[in-house]
């Protein structure tokens, strides 16, 4: 009874074991079929980016003026406080 046992458990370890290794291989094959299309389209979205912000580029010597409007709103906001001061002799 007790070797029907450890076989059992060895043959459960063996094809654990064996699914283990064809995930690992059919993931794999996946990576090499996936990988190199997702880097062209993470490179073309980069190049498509680039050529944008090229085409928004000023032309030198064209000066634009743009407000920040955070420093605006926070320099209203924040007015200071009152502090009373005596004189001391």
């Amino acid at each position: 009874m007790n070797q029907l046992f450890v076989i059992l458990m060895l043959a459960n370890f063996l094809r654990t074991i064996g699914i283990i290794v064809v995930i690992y291989l059919v993931l794999k094959f996946v990576g090499r079929l996936l990988f190199p299309i997702v880097v062209k389209k993470a490179v073309n979205n980069m190049q498509a980016r680039q050529t944008q912000h090229q085409r928004d580029q000023k032309r030198e010597g064209e000066v634009t003026i743009e407000k920040d409007r955070k420093r605006q709103t926070s320099s209203r906001n924040t007015e200071g406080e009152y502090v009373d001061f005596e004189e001391v002799d």
